[in-house]
């Protein structure tokens, strides 16, 4: 259910605006968006796990607001952000 620190390594990589990146909105974004979808497929076996989905309503409002705030700041990197994650079908 959790994240490896491998994967969360990779996704760090992967989604930095320099190196040593970890704290951009678009790193952020990318580490909740892993953690959504691994809870997403945790309910779909337990149904009545109320206690994690809080959890997982937590984190898409926190992600919401992350892309918010990218989105006010630089909207050509909120377009290339929720491209790459496919957000917004």
């Amino acid at each position: 259910m959790s994240i490896t620190a491998e994967r969360k390594a990779a996704l760090i990589k992967e989604y930095a605006t320099k190196d040593g990146d970890s704290g951009s909105p678009e790193v952020q974004v990318a580490l909740l968006s892993e953690r959504i979808t691994n809870l997403t497929e945790h309910f779909k076996g337990h149904k009545k796990d109320n206690h994690s989905r809080r959890g997982l309503l937590k984190m898409v409002s926190t992600r919401r607001r992350l892309l918010d705030y990218l989105k006010s700041r630089d909207e050509q990197r909120y377009n290339d952000l929720i491209g790459r994650l496919g957000l917004r079908r």
